[in-house]
C-alpha cells in the first residue's frame, strides 16, 4: 500500500509541475501579446485589436487561476476531506469558463457600440506585422498548451489551449479586416469584433458545460470500463464482472466498485486472496483504485439450475428495456431465486420490476423470487 501511495504521489507531483510550467508560459506569452495589441488598438483606434488585447489578458488571468486551482487541488487529504482536494480543479476550470464568457459578452457590447457609432481605424505596416506575428504565436501556444493538457489530463489546460487556437483564428480575421481597410478604405473591424465576441461566448459556454458535466458526474469511458472488466475476468474463477461504477475525485483520481460473479464453492479465504490480487492488478494497469468488491455466486454442478437460469434469462432479455441480467442464483431445494437486471433509462424501474416479477412467478410459482434493479451506469 505504501508503494502504491508513493507512485501516486510522484505521478501527481509530475503532473502538477507540467500544469504550472505550461500555465506560466501561457501567462507570459499572453501578457506580451496583450501589451502589443493594446498599444496598436489605441494608436490605430481599432476596437477589434483592442478587444483582442483584452481577450489575451483574460487568457493570462485564466492561466493564473489554473495554477492556483492546481496548487489547491494538490493539497494532501485530511480528516475533513479524506479523498483529497482534486475536484477543486473542476471549480477553477468553471471560473476560467466564466471569465471567458464575461470577456465575450463585454466584447460583444463594445463592438455593437462601435457599429452604432463608427470610428475609422488607422493601421500602419508595423501594426499589421505585429498582428501577423501574434497569430503565429497564438497557434504555437495553443497547440503546445492543448497537447500538454491532454498529456496530463488537465481540463483547464485543454480548455486554455483550445481557446488560444480560437484566438489565432479571430486574430487572423482582425488582420484580414485591417488589410481590407488599407486596400479599399472599407472598415469591417466593428463587425469582426462582433464575430470575435460570438466565438468567445460560444467557447465559454462549451467550457462551462464540459466542466459542469465533470462536476455532476458523467458516464464512464467505455474503453476504461472494458479494460477493467478484461483484467477482472482474466482470472479463471471470475465468471463475470458487473455493476462497475467509477467515482471521480479530480483528474487521474478515480475509485471504483464492482460485483464479481464467482463459483458457489469458493471459501471466504479464497475470495479474499482473489480480490486482493485483482485490486493490485487493476491499479497497476489502469491507475484506478478498486475500493469495493461485491460478490455474486453462480450455480455449479446443477443441471436443473442451469435450465432455470437459461429460461429466466430468455424471459428477461425479451424486453427491449432490459440491458443485462446477471447475479443469477437459484436454490432448487429451498426454492429461492435471486438475480439483478440492468434497466435502460427508457422505462420506470417499478413498472419493469412488476412485469418481470409477474412473468417469473407465473413460470415458477413455488419459488421465492427476488429481483434487484440496477442502473445502467457503465457499459
Amino acid at each position: 500500500m505504501e508503494q502504491k501511495e508513493l507512485m501516486s504521489k510522484t505521478k501527481e507531483q509530475s503532473r502538477d509541475s507540467v500544469i504550472v510550467r505550461t500555465s506560466i508560459i501561457g501567462i507570459l506569452t499572453n501578457v506580451f501579446l496583450a501589451a502589443f495589441k493594446a498599444v496598436i488598438g489605441i494608436v490605430s483606434h481599432s476596437i477589434a485589436v483592442t478587444l483582442d488585447a483584452v481577450n489575451n489578458l483574460s487568457d493570462a488571468l485564466s492561466s493564473i487561476i489554473t495554477i492556483v486551482g492546481t496548487k489547491l487541488a494538490g493539497k494532501l487529504p485530511d480528516k475533513k476531506h479524506p479523498l483529497g482536494y482534486g475536484r477543486i480543479e473542476y471549480l477553477s476550470a468553471m471560473i476560467v469558463a466564466g471569465i471567458v464568457l464575461y470577456a465575450g459578452i463585454t466584447s460583444f457590447v463594445e463592438s455593437v457600440k462601435k457599429i452604432i457609432h463608427p470610428e475609422k481605424p488607422d493601421y500602419s505596416i508595423v501594426s499589421l506585422v505585429i498582428i501577423a506575428v501574434a497569430v503565429v504565436a497564438k497557434i504555437l501556444l495553443g497547440r503546445f498548451v492543448k497537447s500538454q493538457g491532454q498529456k496530463v489530463n488537465s481540463g483547464s489546460l485543454v480548455a486554455s489551449g483550445s481557446d488560444a487556437l480560437f484566438d489565432a483564428v479571430l486574430s487572423f480575421s482582425v488582420l484580414v479586416s485591417a488589410i481590407i481597410f488599407k486596400a479599399c478604405g472599407f472598415s469591417l473591424e466593428a463587425w469582426v469584433g462582433v464575430v470575435i465576441s460570438c466565438f468567445i461566448i460560444k467557447s465559454g459556454i462549451e467550457m462551462m458545460i464540459e466542466t459542469l458535466n465533470d462536476i455532476l458526474g458523467k458516464r464512464a469511458d467505455k474503453d476504461t470500463t472494458d479494460e477493467i472488466k478484461r483484467i477482472l475476468t482474466s482470472e479463471p474463477e471470475v465468471h463475470g464482472a458487473y455493476d462497475l461504477i467509477l467515482f471521480n475525485y479530480g483528474p487521474d483520481k478515480d475509485l471504483a466498485s464492482v460485483h464479481l460473479e464467482l463459483p458457489d464453492t469458493m471459501s471466504a479465504r479464497e475470495v479474499d486472496r482473489l480480490t486482493r490480487k485483482l485490486e493490485k492488478k487493476v491499479y497497476k494497469e489502469t491507475g484506478i483504485v478498486l475500493v469495493a468488491v461485491g460478490l455474486y455466486s453462480y450455480n455449479t454442478g446443477d443441471d436443473e439450475a442451469s435450465r432455470i437460469h437459461l429460461d429466466v434469462y430468455n424471459k428477461v432479455m425479451a424486453h427491449e428495456w432490459a440491458v443485462q441480467m446477471h447475479g443469477f442464483f437459484v436454490d432448487t431445494e429451498t426454492k429461492e431465486m435471486t438475480f439483478d437486471v440492468v434497466m435502460s433509462f427508457d422505462v420506470k424501474p417499478r413498472e419493469a420490476l412488476a412485469i418481470l416479477y409477474q412473468e417469473v412467478k407465473e413460470a415458477y410459482p413455488d419459488y421465492d423470487v427476488q429481483i434487484a434493479p440496477d442502473v445502467d451506469v457503465s457499459d
